[in-house]
């Protein structure tokens, strides 16, 4: 039975109420609800393939639903496009910024408003956009290119074009997922303004941490139906994770440290031109080196140099103590490293290709006979081998990956680099924008892989994550290693304060 807080007496602007939505034979949402009042964030909490999206969709006029109705300021509407939920003052903004990188901030935010046939008024343009900057308090030049913009910079263009848009009802789905530290509060802070001008935000995001800081209001969705509405002064993140998963917060972030075995890799003096410089470490067989830092700081361009997709131009690198040259990925794989990317849909997977079939991409050549025939039936030994022990869900294993939760994407994609048999594998934020239940399986995972010998580099901006997974913390600032942390020193102040420049 679902719970309900107490309701406040202002009228809510957007009821959702008994919403249904199936996909074939997949029920996504079922008697769903949710209420969102003006002044007030509401997070909107769930594992992958809780019906968050499904419900976003709805509101916004992507999908219809087959039974339930929307109700805006307490009268029944039909959102049957995007831009009917523009007209009734919704408006959704998402983990990726849409921003025209050629077109300048004030032209950014008000695409989309002219009139055809009609001069645009640049000067006009450029006052409302400082205005509307302003309020938010964001210190951008409108006429500044948005090429030249930062991601955080990004997403406060994307509220601004909203509040232009009169927005009423604002959705954020994941916005601080490519965020640093520095740049979520100062989103917040941004959230706090709309809060103030009464718009209604809902704030969908898999960092309880987040949540609990912004939100006002607490509802938690599992299996497509509504399970509980509390104000969050009325819950806890043990309370939450157990609706959202049917499992104590207690059973997160296993680990099982250990000394380490031999060096697997070291680096001395690496660097790139402009990039990074002087970064130098090693990291163990059975251990877990984690890479700490803002982001920006050189963290992923260290991973990429490392994989040969961007190769140092100084240092050294050693494998196993041997001295060797990292040039291309061919040349990272052959000597067993492997990268797990931080952008699954840009680098990490090929979307439209089927769980098998990216799988097997990387050495397909293990599966192609004479004539250069596939085996398929190698491949699909394989893929259900992975299938099987990472605990992938999928209709199938000739499934789109993209139709695919995004913990069952990730799963895939550690699927993928595990089959190249690594000795030491990189992982970058391995579990950006997957929910709580599918991360403690990463999490498990890494542990294993750890267990079992293998040298993991886990590069992460969670920083109980970093604490909890790792044995030893390397810290980066400005493309520099500022500080290499013993587990026995873990304390977040001291690895902020290193990331920061704070000591």
């Amino acid at each position: 039975m679902s719970q309900t807080a107490e309701l406040q007496p202002a009228r809510p602007v957007l009821v959702a109420r008994e919403v249904t939505k199936s996909f074939g034979g997949t029920l996504a949402l079922h008697d769903a609800q949710i209420e969102l009042y003006p002044g007030e964030v509401h997070a909107l909490l769930g594992e992958n393939g809780a019906g968050k999206s499904t419900l976003i969709k709805i509101i916004t006029g992507l999908h219809h639903p087959d039974r339930g109705e929307i109700l805006i300021d307490g009268e029944p509407v039909v959102v049957s496009s995007p831009a009917d939920a523009q007209r009734q003052g919704i408006v959704a903004i998402y983990q990726e910024p849409l921003i025209f990188p050629d077109l300048s901030v004030a032209e950014n935010i008000f695409i989309g408003h002219r009139d055809r046939g009609r001069v645009v008024n640049w000067r006009r343009m450029q006052r409302d956009a400082s205005e509307i900057l302003a309020r938010l308090d964001v210190p951008l030049d409108p006429t500044t290119p948005a090429s030249a913009l930062t991601v955080g910079e990004q997403q406060a263009i994307e509220i601004a074009k909203a509040m232009s848009q009169d927005v009423r009802v604002l959705i954020m789905d994941e916005p601080t997922a490519a965020l640093s530290a520095h740049e979520v509060q100062r989103l917040f802070r941004q959230v706090d303004r709309l809060k103030e001008s009464g718009v209604a935000v809902l704030f969908i995001s898999h960092r309880l941490d987040e949540v609990f800081a912004i939100a006002d209001r607490i509802t938690v969705y599992r299996d497509g139906r509504h399970i509980s509405t509390r104000l969050t002064p009325d819950t806890n993140e043990a309370l939450v994770v157990r609706e959202m998963v049917g499992r104590e917060l207690g059973d997160f972030f296993a680990r099982t440290h250990t000394d380490g075995g031999e060096v697997a890799l070291s680096v001395e003096g690496l660097g790139r031109r402009g990039v990074f410089s002087d970064v130098s470490f090693e990291v163990r067989h059975g251990e877990v080196l984690g890479f700490a830092g803002l982001v920006g700081s050189g963290r992923t361009d260290v991973a990429l140099a490392l994989f040969g997709i961007a190769p140092a131009d100084a240092g050294e690198i050693r494998v196993s103590g041997r001295l060797v040259t990292i040039r291309s990925p061919q040349d990272a794989l052959e000597l067993g490293i492997a990268y797990l990317s931080e952008d699954r849909r840009k680098l990490g997977l090929s979307m439209p290709q089927s769980v098998t079939a990216n799988i097997s991409l990387p050495v397909m050549s293990r599966y192609t006979g004479p004539g250069q025939l596939v085996d398929r039936s190698a491949e699909y030994e394989v893929a259900e081998r992975f299938r099987v022990a990472l605990s992938i869900r999928t209709p199938s294993l000739d499934t789109p990956v993209d139709n695919l939760s995004g913990g069952n994407q990730q799963k895939v994609m550690l699927a993928k680099w595990l089959n190249t048999e690594p000795r030491i594998m990189i992982l970058d934020e391995p579990t950006r924008g997957i929910d709580v239940g599918a991360k403690a399986d990463v999490h498990r995972l890494i542990d294993e892989l750890a267990a079992q010998g293998m040298a993991v580099i886990m590069i992460s901006s969670d920083l109980p994550e970093v604490l909890a997974m790792s044995d030893r913390i390397l810290v980066m600032r400005e493309g520099r290693r500022m500080a290499l942390i013993e587990r026995e020193h873990f304390d977040q102040e001291r690895v902020m304060a290193a990331a920061v420049g704070g000591a």
